[in-house]
This record gives structure tokens, C-alpha cells and sequence, in this order.
């Protein structure tokens, strides 16, 4: 009762927020898309990290096959068929993303976590370890004390105590940037905006807001995604050009229809531009339930018999009587959710009535089960 009281709240918040906001609503362009080639690129590496207190790897090749890598640098070879033992060192993974413009010399958060079975990371130090692209080329070099936000330990009689991931850390500032990623923003003389989603309606108003601050012909649409913009001059000039355009505001066109339903957890999300057309809806409910009450049945005395259990069965079966209620034309996202207020329904039935809904061809919008 306490969920479902929770849940109809939540709705009651949703549909307020939503009848005070009007269906159209402004934008800056920044927040709508962005320019192609300033994104963000992914580097991976691997390394090793040591100084563990014995919650490292111990019998993982990766780990002893990187401590004799990392060793060699300074000289030192084991000898064949050595086996060290690692528990104060764990094999890792080292992930990071170069920001777009990214200068050699400037510094980049890493992530480090555990391949094989170190139990914690917890005051470690990563051995200096390139960080690649997905060229295969070097763009940075990582090193430094992990800072991890998990604890695990263990008691002698094998009781455990594990908070948060205690195998996952950050590096702040780990990586040292080597090489500049070539985003091609100063060749060319166009500049192309890409919407985050595709809208035909969308790209056109914000060619028409470019072109109404620039001046006639200075943008077009590519499609319904990309937005071609006339550019020129020094890389001074794009920019100034690329803060204009950003900070531009655009009315942003109602979004599709859509119901979207997590199928494993029963939440539904409902958008203000769902519509239901005239359907009767009626939703019961039936509970059957079964009782046993077995009985012990005694002998007669000195009738030589024996004890027996005499089964006793009680099946009953109750069925709540719910009204039908009636949705009117065009129904708004408010008038749907009064109606379903008004039934009670529990979330995983308001799921199969929105499903029966679209069956019949009576909500005008796209079901989305994830």
C-alpha cells in the first residue's frame, strides 16, 4: 500500500509539473546537440599495481608475466622457471577518456580496476603504463596512488566484510597526456551540428535561429540530424562563431508519444504528448486461496488400529468487483493518470492495461518496453 501510495504520488508530481510547463519550451542549441569531431575519445591500458598488504594476485599469469615486463626496465631479469610470488602486486585495467582539444601535458582522471582475483586495491601504487586509442597509438602515460572507495576484509574463520568495490579505483590527475588527437575542427569551410536526437522539425528551427542571428544562408540542414553551418577564418573566429551558435535559444518541438516500461522493475514513464481515444477499460482481480487443516485421526482402544492423518482441504476463490471507467477522445497524460488514481491499479497491472490500450489501437502513442 505504502509502494502504490508512493507511486500515485509520484504521477500526481509528474502531471503537476507538467500541466504549469507549456508543451513547447526554449533551448539553448549547446544543450540540444554538439559539433562534430569535439567529443571525447576512450583510452585503455594495462598495467600493475603493487604495495598491496597480501590482497593482491597470487598465481595469475598476467600479473607475473607484467612484474617480469616491468622489472626489465631496470635491468633486472629473473632467472627461467621463477615464479614470484605477487600477493602485494594485481594485475589491472586502466581507463580514461581524452577530452576534445586535449594539449600534450595536461593531466586526465584514470580508473583502474582488477582483471583477476586481487580482493582489494586499497593502498596501492599503478607502475608508470601507457594508456592507447583505438588506433593503437600511445596518447598518454598513467602512474600514481589509487584512491579506493571500498573495504573488504577477512576474519580467520572465514567470515567476510565487503563495502562498495573495494577492487575498483581512481587516480586523480594519473595520466599525463603525450599526443593531441587531430579533430579536423580547423580544416574546411563548413561546421557540422549534430543533434543528440534525430528530429526533422528540431534541426529546422535551429537552422532558422542560426540563420536569423548569421544572417539568410547561413546554415542548412544536412538531414534531420546535422546542421551544416558556414565557417571561415582562424581558429579564433570558429570559436567565436561556435559560442554564438551555442548560446543561441530554440523552441524546442513536442517530443514523440512514447510510454516507456521496464518490464523488470514495473516502472512506467509516460510523456506529456500521449493521448488515449475513446476505450472502456475495466480491470479485476481474482485470489484463490487453499487452506489445508489435516486432522489426526485416533483408534478406537483395544481395536488394534492405527493412528491416521485425515486430510481436510478449504479452496476459496474471491474475485474484487472493479467498475469499468470510460477514457475520453484525446485524453491527456492527466485524465489518464485520474482515471488509473481513481482504479487503484498496483503498477504491474497499469503495464497490461497500457499494453491492451495500444492493442486496440486507442493510445496514440509508441510503447516502449525496456
Amino acid at each position: 500500500m505504502i509502494q502504490r501510495s508512493f507511486l500515485f504520488a509520484f504521477l500526481a508530481l509528474l502531471v503537476a509539473s507538467l500541466g504549469v510547463a507549456s508543451p513547447a519550451s526554449a533551448a539553448r542549441i549547446k544543450d540540444m546537440g554538439q559539433f562534430q569531431g569535439m567529443r571525447s575519445n576512450q583510452l585503455t591500458g594495462y598495467g600493475i599495481v603493487v604495495g598491496l598488504a597480501g590482497t593482491g594476485d597470487d598465481s595469475l599469469d598476467y600479473s607475473t608475466l607484467g612484474m617480469k615486463g616491468a622489472v626489465s626496465r631496470f635491468g633486472l631479469t629473473l632467472p627461467p622457471g621463477v615464479n614470484p610470488a605477487l600477493k602485494n602486486a594485481a594485475a589491472v585495467m586502466i581507463t580514461a577518456e581524452l577530452p576534445a582539444f586535449a594539449k600534450p601535458g595536461q593531466r586526465l582522471d584514470v580508473t583502474v580496476s582488477a582483471i583477476g582475483k586481487a580482493k582489494s586495491l586499497r593502498g596501492g601504487t599503478l607502475v608508470l603504463a601507457p594508456l592507447y586509442g583505438a588506433d593503437g597509438q600511445i596518447y598518454a602515460m598513467a602512474q600514481g596512488n589509487l584512491v579506493i572507495g571500498g573495504l573488504g576484509v577477512d576474519a580467520a574463520d572465514g567470515s567476510k566484510l565487503t563495502v562498495n568495490v573495494p577492487s575498483s579505483g581512481r587516480i586523480a590527475n594519473g595520466a599525463t597526456i603525450e599526443r593531441a588527437v587531430d579533430t579536423g575542427f580547423a580544416y574546411g569551410d563548413r561546421l557540422i551540428f549534430n543533434l543528440h536526437q534525430f528530429d526533422a522539425t528540431n534541426a529546422k528551427r535551429v537552422t532558422d535561429a542560426i540563420n536569423g542571428a548569421l544572417g539568410p544562408g547561413a546554415a542548412s540542414m544536412v538531414d534531420g540530424a546535422s546542421i551544416s553551418i558556414r565557417a571561415g577564418g582562424s581558429g579564433d573566429d570558429r570559436m567565436r562563431l561556435i559560442s554564438l551558435v551555442e548560446n543561441l535559444d530554440v523552441v524546442r518541438a513536442e517530443p514523440p508519444a512514447r510510454v516507456i516500461v521496464n518490464a523488470r522493475t514495473g516502472t512506467v514513464v509516460i510523456n506529456g504528448a500521449v493521448r488515449v481515444g475513446t476505450a472502456a477499460v475495466t480491470q479485476g482481480k481474482l485470489t484463490v486461496s487453499i487452506k489445508e487443516s489435516p486432522a489426526v485421526v485416533q483408534p478406537a482402544p483395544f481395536s488394534r488400529g492405527q493412528t491416521a492423518v485425515e486430510p481436510s482441504s478449504d479452496i476459496r476463490a474471491s474475485e474484487e468487483y472493479r467498475p469499468a471507467f470510460l477514457m475520453k477522445p484525446t485524453a491527456s497524460l492527466a485524465e489518464l493518470v485520474d482515471a488509473i488514481n481513481r482504479m487503484g491499479v498496483p503498477p504491474g497491472d497499469l503495464v497490461a492495461i497500457l499494453e491492451a490500450l495500444s492493442q486496440a489501437g486507442a493510445l496514440t502513442a509508441e510503447l516502449v518496453i525496456i
